[in-house]
């Protein structure tokens, strides 16, 4: 057996990277092993692979936006917020800006940037890389870690970090090793779902409007179940030739895809001119017409809908044609039926329990020396930066309290 690590991270995603070069820093000998030919790769897809870092938000209304779980990433934010990362990464010769004031990117606005100042710092660190190696098992005795069986041989360490994300994009590297092996040590996966990917609808008419992003639409669930009549979102809106994408899509999917496989289909309603009805009624006066209310080929579509001409002025509108195209111009009405599921899911909703984790450490409260950190753990947030400030600030914590 090779000589022992004071730590083996598993996976060389955000969180992996962060975890081994801080441990380095702090004069660690570190082994980074990750199963794919290259590092970070789906690091590199993040954002589009502008790579939104992170946001400006400070850390109490960040949680809030995680949910319920939200509270867990107390420890983690404070050892290392937003202007932690962004200073880490000036450190490191990334420069970063913030141009609509609150998502925060390498100001190349490309993901090599980051991915090659990451190599380049574990390097210089002297951090242990292999690629292509595959954990096989987890080296335990008496509850304590002491090593871990690789398809590259076996590595010996008493403090081990799986960072092996969750099941989304699995043609970026994602197979749920992590997740198996977590649970074969006596750990609590919750129920695993895909999140953060577009939505297909029961609908064919937006197919004709792909050209269009609609700005800051809100949507909600048309349904009377109490926990889905909460669900709201807020953001740009995109339509596909198969249904909806966009940020607000992608926010909105983590929170309903739980319930589609319940449901066969569930409605939704989406405010795409931000006005209520009342106010529509006033522009559509004051305009004579549709006016910029929205783009030509959504109007086009909405009008088709209600069987009214565009072009035709306000004062020509007549009955129920009317009063039905306010409704539709005030809330258009969706069918979300389905999704590509993991292999599109940016994200893993749902992981190890946190209640089996101490947040305070990211360490097991079952395995002793054994850790984890970013999407492998039970927390997810919305599109804007929060899950990968997520990684590197749960990586950064378990890699500096050894």
């Amino acid at each position: 057996m090779n000589k022992p690590y004071d730590l083996i991270v598993i996976g060389s995603g955000a969180a992996g990277q962060i975890a081994a070069i801080t441990a380095a820093q702090n004069n660690k000998k570190v082994l980074l092993c990750e199963q794919l030919d290259s590092l970070g790769v789906k690091l590199k897809a993040t954002g589009g692979g502008r790579c939104n870092l992170t946001n400006t938000l400070d850390n109490e209304p960040f949680m809030q936006a995680f949910g319920r779980n939200g509270k867990f990433l107390l420890d983690a934010l404070k050892a290392f917020d937003h202007k932690a990362l962004t200073n880490f990464f000036h450190s490191i010769g990334v420069e970063t800006h913030s141009p609509d004031g609150f998502r925060i990117f390498p100001t190349t606005h490309n993901s090599n940037t980051i991915l090659q100042a990451l190599e380049n710092e574990l390097k210089k660190l002297s951090v242990d890389i292999k690629l292509n190696t595959k954990l096989e098992t987890i080296l335990t005795n008496k509850e304590c870690i002491e090593g871990i069986q690789t398809t590259q041989g076996t590595f010996k360490s008493s403090h081990l970090l799986l960072a092996t994300g969750g099941l989304g994009y699995p043609k970026l590297g994602a197979t749920g090793e992590g997740l198996k092996i977590a649970k074969d040590l006596g750990h609590t996966i919750s129920e695993l779902y895909p999140a953060m990917m577009p939505l297909y609808t029961k609908e064919t008419w937006q197919a004709n409007c792909t050209a269009n992003t609609i700005a800051k639409a809100t949507i909600k669930v048309n349904l009377e179940n109490k926990k889905l009549k909460k669900l709201q979102a807020t953001g740009d809106l995109i339509f596909t030739k198969n249904g909806l994408r966009g940020p607000v899509i992608l926010d909105f999917a983590r929170e309903i895809t739980p319930f589609l496989e319940k449901l066969d289909a569930v409605p939704i309603l989406i405010n795409m001119t931000r006005k209520s009805e009342d106010e529509i009624i006033q522009y559509l006066k004051k305009h004579n017409g549709f006016g910029t209310l929205l783009p030509q080929s959504v109007l086009n579509q909405l009008c088709a809908i209600c069987d009214i001409d565009p072009k035709t002025n306000y004062k020509n509108l007549k009955g129920n044609s009317k009063d039905k195209l306010i409704k539709l111009l005030a809330w258009t009405p969706f069918t979300i039926v389905g999704h590509d599921g993991f292999a599109k899911a940016m994200i893993t909703r749902g992981g190890v329990s946190i209640k089996q984790i101490d947040p305070k450490t990211m360490q097991s409260k079952l395995i002793k020396g054994l850790y984890f950190a970013g999407e492998i753990v039970d927390i997810d947030g919305p599109c804007g930066g929060y899950n990968l400030q997520w990684a590197f600030s749960s990586g950064y914590l378990a890699g500096s309290l050894l």
